[in-house]
Formats: structure tokens, sequence, C-alpha cells
């Protein structure tokens, strides 16, 4: 099926990165390339496209190939420093990640990331990685479901789901999305105005967090992006949900903070100085005209900050 991807909050994103022209930016998470073409269309730079996903590079290298100045590398986002001291680059002035999942890893239903279609159970971004969403499902213990389902779903039947699905694979292995859907059901309460899709949604959620990693080593990402910025680049972090937010938000407000001595002492004694500025004190959300266009748009956050 044809890539396609919507890029959420572009016009905020390419505006908050103040891209300028012969500057050097990364998009670590590059997907169908919309936010790297509009940065390419915005001024002439030197681009390193960073994703994890063969299709993703394969589309975004066609899609991109009349751009000079182009690299695009297959890696997971968190190794981005890793690739950039491979290309021998020693600073940039710009970095963007878009942690969701693309409009067409959702979409394909060979991919399993959704339970709109019956597909085989995979959620994998990376399709050479050996953990995919069967795995998790069918091999790991009810305790550990429990707790990848409660802290990545915050989802609070996760005793319950993952109890029925224990008790459900014993009888057959779990194979695909709709059969993992229909457990789901089965494991929580219906009561007026819950159906169990939001139940359904946030264990969809938290099995592909935990095939992933998404959330592992993110605020070491960040804080490897900031020392790899020049003074005045900036990066720019696009997330999809609260767990993920929170981790921006919390790993930038510390960078811009600098000094964590306790607030009872009178003189700062660890010396550590701030590193970044916040642009946004508060994350930037879609506008209700792009909630038009792409209803996808809705949970997205936006958080930049600038390299002091």
């Amino acid at each position: 099926m044809e890539f396609v991807h919507v890029p959420v909050l572009l016009n905020e994103t390419i505006e908050g990165l103040n891209i300028r022209k012969g500057k050097t930016y990364v998009d670590c998470t590059i997907g169908g390339s919309g936010h790297s073409k509009a940065m390419l269309d915005k001024a002439k730079i030197k681009l390193i496209g960073i994703d994890k996903d063969d299709e993703a590079i394969k589309i975004s290298t066609d899609r991109l190939k009349d751009y000079p100045n182009v690299t695009i590398v297959k890696s997971d986002f968190k190794d981005a420093k890793e690739v950039l001291d491979q290309l021998g680059i020693d600073k940039v002035d710009g970095v963007l990640a878009d942690l969701g999942v693309s409009s067409h890893q959702i979409d394909d239903k060979e991919r399993g990331f959704s339970f709109r279609f019956d597909s085989p159970l995979d959620m994998r971004m990376d399709r050479e990685a050996s953990l995919s969403a069967k795995e998790v499902v069918n091999n790991y213990s009810e305790a550990e479901l429990k707790r990848v389902i409660k802290d990545y779903g915050e989802e609070r039947f996760a005793s319950s789901i993952a109890r029925k699905i224990v008790e459900s694979r014993k009888k057959a292995p779990i194979e695909t999305t709709k059969q993992l859907e229909k457990i789901v059901l089965s494991a929580v309460p219906r009561y007026r105005g819950n159906d169990g899709s939001s139940n359904v949604q946030r264990t969809f959620q938290a099995i592909r967090i935990e095939v992933n990693h998404e959330l592992d080593g993110l605020d070491n990402f960040i804080r490897d992006m900031v020392d790899k910025l020049n003074s005045g680049g900036r990066i720019a972090i696009i997330s999809f949900h609260s767990l993920e937010d929170r981790i921006v938000k919390h790993t930038f407000k510390e960078l811009a903070v600098g000094c964590t001595c306790p607030k009872d002492f009178p003189i700062c004694v660890c010396g550590k100085k701030p590193t970044i500025k916040l642009i946004t004190t508060h994350p930037i959300t879609a506008s209700e005209k792009e909630l038009e266009n792409n209803r996808r748009a809705s949970s997205a956050k936006l958080r930049i900050a600038e390299k002091l």
C-alpha cells in the first residue's frame, strides 16, 4: 500500500525549529518525510534523516531524491548521536523527533498495529526486530503483562486483562488483533459510556510501547541531542501520549533549570548550569482547522527548546 502519513503540527514545527539557510538539521523519525520536505523547502539546508522502518527509509529516500545534502540512515531515533558521530557531524542546528506511529503503519493491516483489522499480531516498527506483539501476548507472564498494560496503557483493569490473556492462550495461541480485542473486551466491565473500545486501545498502545521500547532511553536521547546542538539551535519533539510528554516535559525542565540542589540550600553547590531555554512553556496542540482534516492530530503535543 502507498505510504501515507499526514505530518502533524507541520507549520508550528517548522516555525519553531527556526530553519536557517546553510545549517544542519536532523529529523530523527523521518517517516514519510513530510516534516523533512517542509524543512528542505523552507531553506537550503543539510538534512540527516533517521528511521528504523525499512519502508519509511525507502519512501523518504525516493521522495527527497531531488534535494541536495540529504543523508538518510536506518537506525532507532534514540541512537541519533551515534549516527551523527559515524557521519563525522559534531554539531547540528536543529533536531526533530515525531514520536508517533505513522498513519501508514496504523493503516497497513499487515503490521498489526490496529484492532480495526483482523491482522497478525506484530506491531514492530522495525520488522527485523525479534520482539513482536505475538511474543509479548503469548510468552510474557501474567505479572509481566499486568505491568506492561498498567504502566504503558495506564489501564485500571490491567489485572483482569492480563489474567484473561493468560487463560485464553492456554487453550490456543493468540495470533491476531481481533482475537486480542475480543479477549480484552471480555475482561472489562461494560457500563453506560464505556463500550470497552478505550480499554482495547490502551492495551494495544501498551503492547506497542513494550514491543518497540518507545520510552526506554527517551530522556537520554533528549540530553544527547541537546549536547549535539550548536548554541541557538533548537530541538522540537512531538509526542502522542501522556507518558512520552511527561518525559519530554521533565527532561526539558531539568535542562532548563540546571541546578539540582535542594530548595532549602542557601547557595548552589552542584554547579549545574542551564543548557536550554524553553521556547514553549506549554505544549502546542493542533488547531481546530488541522483537526478537521486529521483527527489523529488530536493527541499530538509539540514542545520546543533552544540551546543556550
